[in-house]
């Protein structure tokens, strides 16, 4: 079964407890606070595989975790550092943020390994918080929570020639003549269900690999049919055969194919029109060939065609001399957005960003507040809370953020119920 897009959630391992531990050693005065930090986390890592050319590992497994770091232990020892998730994906497999559509890995190189979950840092030790004023302290830090979220993985095959056309014009035969792919081969619609690559060897001794793709119809672009199935893979490749049956024994017309599929190939979002086309008149031995292919050359006269039938293979061998000819001068087409930034470019583009607020204050009426805000949820999430010095050092920490002031001016009175991830703090004067 061929898989080319999965959803999958993951989530990076926690950071280790750092821990609250004194040095009680014979001879050793004053041995102070010795309590160990905790190990980072677990990474969520995807790596490419070669021996892979599906998503289908995915499909049944869809939710990916990392270890958690170790806690500390006494007399200062560092936790141990969780292990990463490594999971393994096809060349070509691109990873998106499932929420906001943000790319954060492409896939294109071999061996090539990409964090897509950060884990957790180990929280400190009780010997971190030893100073002149507190010499004994009785505190720590709990562990960072991971990075957790739900990613789009998609599979786009990574070819150098791609084949379009509308379903049944050839383009399984061409591939199965000029390399040594057995696509699955028959006279209805849609028989290519999945991308079928090859690897072609032009008579010169270069090769390149072309992908023969799911057929197109009109609309694809919108979706309808195989639309982004097919186009989705093909927004790799370098070169573009574009086979068009200038036998039309089924009906068609081949100048309108050819202006559809140019059309919908122009509306999708990666500028697939940019890329190069050689255009094959496929089927010239059936009966209307060369006067459809007449009319063809008076529609499109600065077009060049290449005449072909792909069954018997004649008038190919000018067809693979070009496509090699052409990927010597294209280079490959970005898949980011203007907006995205290449994390390949030789430079670095600088944007502005404005900075998130450390926390928001929502006035739930009737004398209920919620604080919300990354940085603070993260400072909360690290303390422990199960003491008297643990509470009042986290009391400093939002009094010194601005916490306490900001709810005063927005309202708060004494007494009223203030919420930070789903736990109730009193306000008091």
């Amino acid at each position: 079964m061929f898989v080319d897009r999965v959803k999958v959630h993951v989530k990076a391992g926690k950071g280790g407890d750092g821990i609250v531990a004194f040095r009680r050693e014979k001879y050793v005065a004053y041995g102070g606070p010795s309590g160990g930090d905790g190990g980072a986390g677990g990474d969520i890592v995807f790596m490419v595989d070669e021996g892979k050319t599906t998503l289908l590992d995915l499909r049944y497994n869809k939710k990916m975790a990392a270890e958690n770091g170790g806690n500390g232990k006494t007399k200062k020892m560092h936790g141990a550092d969780g292990s990463d998730c490594v999971i393994k994906v096809p060349l070509g497999t691109l990873v998106k943020d499932a929420k906001t559509g943000r790319i954060i890995a492409d896939l294109t190189r071999k061996g090539q390994k990409e964090i897509v979950a950060k884990g957790g840092k180990g929280g400190r030790g009780n010997f971190h918080f030893k100073s002149s004023k507190n010499t004994a302290p009785q505190y720590s830090e709990l562990g960072e929570p991971g990075q957790e979220l739900d990613v789009q993985v998609e599979l786009k095959v990574l070819a150098d020639v791609g084949l379009v056309g509308f379903p049944s014009v050839g383009k399984s035969t061409l591939l199965s003549v000029v390399s040594k792919a057995k696509p699955e081969i028959a006279d209805y619609h849609f028989t290519t269900i999945a991308p079928n690559l090859g690897m072609v060897q032009v008579p010169d001794g270069r090769s390149f690999v072309m992908a023969d793709l799911p057929g197109l119809i009109e609309g694809a672009s919108e979706g309808k049919g195989l639309g982004h199935q097919f186009l989705r893979h093909i927004e790799r490749c370098r070169v573009i055969i574009h086979v068009v049956d200038m036998g039309a024994n089924d009906g068609r017309d081949p100048v309108e194919d050819y202006r559809i599929i140019n059309e919908e190939l122009s509306n999708y979002e990666y500028r697939l029109m940019e890329r190069p086309q050689i255009v094959i008149a496929n089927k010239m031995d059936l009966e209307n060939a060369e006067e459809n292919l007449k009319r063809f050359k008076e529609a499109y006269p600065d077009v060049e065609v290449f005449e072909t039938t792909t069954i018997i293979a004649e008038g190919l061998e000018p067809v693979l001399y070009r496509a090699a000819d052409l990927l010597e001068t294209t280079p490959q087409f970005p898949l980011f957005n203007d907006e995205d930034v290449d994390a390949e470019a030789e430079g670095v583009l600088y944007k502005f960003e404005p900075e998130q607020p450390a926390f928001e204050i929502h006035n739930l009426g009737n004398g209920q507040w919620e604080l919300t805000g990354d940085e603070l949820e993260k400072a909360f999430k690290m303390s422990k809370l199960d003491n008297d010095e643990d509470i009042m050092r986290f009391a400093r920490k939002m009094r010194k953020m601005g916490i306490d002031e900001a709810l005063r001016n927005a309202g708060c009175q004494d007494g009223d119920s203030v919420a930070i991830c789903d736990i109730e703090f009193e306000f008091v004067e």
